[in-house]
């Protein structure tokens, strides 16, 4: 996006009450950010931002990210998706978001080259998240110990409805973490695990957890892990 264009839009922002904004794949890392978070500081109209495919980076794109959600208590929706926020940035998105205490309900950062590390900083802030009921980490390399490093934040979260960890590399591992979490989960209502290395032992905790839990209405996963088709039939709690 052109600096001047940039400058127009956030000027509108300012006095304007519109509530959904896309701007996807619009160039917009740096100073066009910088004049988008300095309107939207303020801003009490704006339901939902949608920045993906912007080259957001981990460094100042990050700070400015987190700053916006250090003083904007309105929006509802971030979209971040398709970006290269990191781990680094992760820390800076963080650090806005334990002050969001009753505001954001939605955070999307598929795709965006964050590792198990980054899992430490949000796990800091889930447990004060008191509003979010959507969060995606799908297709960033979390593994196993990403997991198990966010596990007890999740269960301390009571919010959260819908959380996606689709193409993550968990495998078995993983998936009795999450078997964990559901278990002690009442308000969950959807799992996305789909494009996982998750077999059978991995279905059979999450099997069993579902036995406990009674919210989950949706549970995606792929069809049978290759290599153990015909080996066993899952059980029907699982085919949701």
């Amino acid at each position: 996006m052109v600096d001047y264009r940039a400058r127009s839009l956030s000027k509108a922002l300012q006095t304007g009450h519109l509530a959904v904004l896309h701007l996807d794949n619009t160039q917009l890392s740096g100073t066009p950010l910088f004049s988008l978070v300095g309107a939207l500081k303020s801003n009490r109209a704006l339901l939902e931002l949608h920045l993906s495919n912007n080259m957001l980076n981990s460094y100042q794109d990050a700070m400015q990210l987190g700053d916006l959600l250090r003083y904007n208590r309105t929006l509802q929706t971030l979209e971040l998706s398709d970006n290269a926020i990191a781990d680094a940035g992760l820390e800076e998105l963080c650090e806005g978001l334990r002050l969001q205490t009753g505001g954001l309900k939605a955070l999307l950062l598929r795709n965006n080259h964050i590792t198990s590390d980054g899992m430490l900083h949000l796990a800091k802030a889930l447990p004060v998240l008191k509003a979010l009921e959507v969060l995606d980490m799908g297709d960033n390399s979390l593994g196993n110990s990403g997991l198990q490093t966010l596990k007890e934040a999740l269960m301390a979260n009571r919010s959260l409805l819908h959380f996606g960890v689709a193409c993550t590399h968990i495998t078995c591992e993983g998936a009795v973490a999450l078997a964990e979490y559901l278990a002690e989960s009442p308000q969950i209502r959807r799992l996305d695990l789909r494009g996982n290395e998750v077999r059978v032992g991995g279905l059979m905790a999450l099997s069993l957890a579902l036995r406990i839990n009674l919210s989950l209405a949706t549970l995606d996963l792929d069809s049978t892990p290759k290599h153990e088709q015909g080996l066993c039939r899952l059980p029907p709690e699982v085919l949701l």
